[in-house]
Parts: structure tokens; sequence; C-alpha cells
């Protein structure tokens, strides 16, 4: 599986159009087997663009109730850093269930987990994943494959923004094996860990943090994954 996600980042990393990134979002879905995946990006203009596997008729249904105005996904995104699993939101409130049996009955499957990214001059996104699944399965899912589908956030919004004229900002200016390892170290993994993930030497990947941590002005590697997760160089 790793080796497939590197080739995966790749072709993200490498995707030449919009079009090309949105069949590359696909070919992520179903690499991992699951109903769903969604990248939607808000631009500080209130320019959007999506990348998603949704069926149209839930997309048009979804803007035309103005559903983002009480959706408990977007709602808890916009307030945190971290990875929201729907299932650990309140909706007990009626408008919140009648989107989520609408969701349901429109095929996203009974579990989602969406990753808040944000990016330069107030850039907003969202990365998710649905699927049908019972609540433990779906908890070894995301042990599992979270910290990948986190990375390839990463490079999805990147790309988007690159393609889409919203290029790298000064303070945007980490290498990808820089961003890697951070993301990594933020989501808890141990340096050998990192470096067994990424397929280099510990030193090589000590060389990668001290160089973000430079370049972020940072004290120590843990005030450089802050800086980091703050200007939404890496999301988590």
């Amino acid at each position: 599986m790793a080796r497939k996600l590197d080739d995966l980042l790749e072709r993200l990393r490498g995707a030449r159009t919009l079009h090309e990134l949105e069949a590359a979002v696909f070919d992520l879905r179903d690499s991992y087997d699951v109903e769903h995946l969604v990248y939607h990006s808000v631009r500080s203009s209130g320019d959007q663009w999506a990348a998603l596997t949704y069926r149209a008729e839930w997309v048009e249904a979804y803007v035309a109730n103005n559903f983002q105005t009480i959706d408990p996904v977007v709602l808890s995104c916009f307030r945190g850093f971290t990875p929201v699993d729907w299932k650990g939101l309140d909706w007990t409130a009626r408008p919140a269930r009648r989107l989520l049996g609408e969701g349901i009955a429109s095929g996203l499957g009974n579990q989602g987990v969406s990753l808040p990214i944000r990016g330069p001059a107030g850039q907003f996104a969202l990365f998710t994943v649905n699927h049908r699944a019972s609540d433990e399965s779906w908890a070894r899912f995301t042990r599992c494959h979270l910290n990948d589908l986190l990375l390839a956030a990463h490079y999805i919004n990147e790309r988007a923004l690159a393609l889409d004229g919203d290029g790298p900002t000064p303070h945007r200016s980490l290498s990808p094996r820089e961003t890697d390892a951070l993301t990594l170290l933020a989501a808890g993994k141990s340096r050998a860990q990192a470096a067994e993930r990424l397929k280099i030497s510990e030193h090589t990947l000590r060389v990668y943090i001290e160089s973000a941590r430079f370049k972020l002005g940072a004290l120590n590697t843990t005030h450089a994954v802050a800086n980091a997760l703050s200007r939404g160089l890496i999301c988590l």
C-alpha cells in the first residue's frame, strides 16, 4: 500500500490541470476502496473549486438547501485544526438530522472524517472521506490509513492552489519532504517511524526537520509543528 500511495502522491503532485487533479482524486478513492472522497477549497476572494465523487443530485440539493450553514461538519472544521470524525459530532438538532438522513440516502455512507486545511490569504479547504462500515471497521480503517490520507490532502491542496493561480507565498516555502516530515511528527509518529514511512534515514529526516525549523523561525521541533499548523502548511 505504501508504494501505491507514493505513486498516487506523485500523480497528485504532477497534475497539470484541475481536470487531471480531479481524476487523481477519483483514483485515490478507488485505491482506498471507500464510497467517496471530497476536496473543497474556498479562497478569501470567495472563489471555490471542488473535486468530489458525490452524485450531482446530492451536491445540488446541498447547495439549494444551504446546508453548509447548519452542517455540523463544516461548523466544527471552521473552529479547529484537527480531523473531525462525524460520529463525534452533535446531530440532535432537527436540521442536522435532516441533513444526515438525506446524505445517507444519497449514498454518502454512515461514516465520515473531515480534515480542515488552512492556506494563504484566508484560503480554507475541507478534505473528506466517506464510507459505509460498522464502527469497528471504520475505526480500523482510520487507524491504518488516516495518516496517509492526511498527506494526500496536503498534496491535493498544494496542487489546487498552484493550478488555480494562488501558488506558494513566502511563508509557504517548505519543501514537500519538509512538509511530509512535520506532518508525520504532528500526527504522533516518532522520528524512526517518520523516517521509515518516508523511506529515508533518521539523519536525513533530521536535516529536513532542522531546515523546516529554520524557515519557520521555530525554537524547536514542537514549535515548528505548531507554526506549520497555524499557518496552514500542514493539516492534522
